[in-house]
């Protein structure tokens, strides 16, 4: 099954990071049905818009619902959520946290664009 069509929803602090984000995911087909800057408005956004997948930075502007907090709260809307977490920080034991509480995957940043596709149509192929 392909998944050119699906909706995400991009989360991160940086404007320029969301325009590179939704340059690469719209040349690859997919819908950028929404962005978000911090982590309330991505849990806004996300009830919202429903997306098929989450790219999300781990680094927000509010420390209390930084890129961590916000994954927890949205795999408890919906626990079948699929969210990447695109970040330069990246370090083993953070990687490991992100993906015991919610995460499909992780991309470090600065990424090649095919890795994050790649990553991204697996997460959306996967189930659970």
């Amino acid at each position: 099954m392909k998944h050119k069509n699906a909706r995400i929803l991009i989360v991160d602090e940086s404007l320029f990071m969301r325009r590179m984000l939704r340059k690469i995911l719209t040349e690859a087909g997919y819908d950028v049905a929404g962005e978000a800057s911090d982590g309330a408005s991505a849990i806004q956004r996300y009830r919202e818009i429903k997306p098929d997948l989450v790219t999300m930075d781990i680094v927000l502007p509010d420390v209390e619902m930084n890129g961590i907090e916000t994954l927890k709260w949205l795999t408890k809307i919906d626990p079948e959520a699929k969210i990447v977490m695109v970040s330069a920080v990246g370090y083993e034991e953070l990687i490991n946290e992100v993906l015991s509480v919610g995460a499909k995957d992780f991309v470090v940043k600065p990424f090649k664009h095919d890795v994050l596709i790649k990553t991204i149509q697996r997460v959306l192929t996967n189930r659970g």
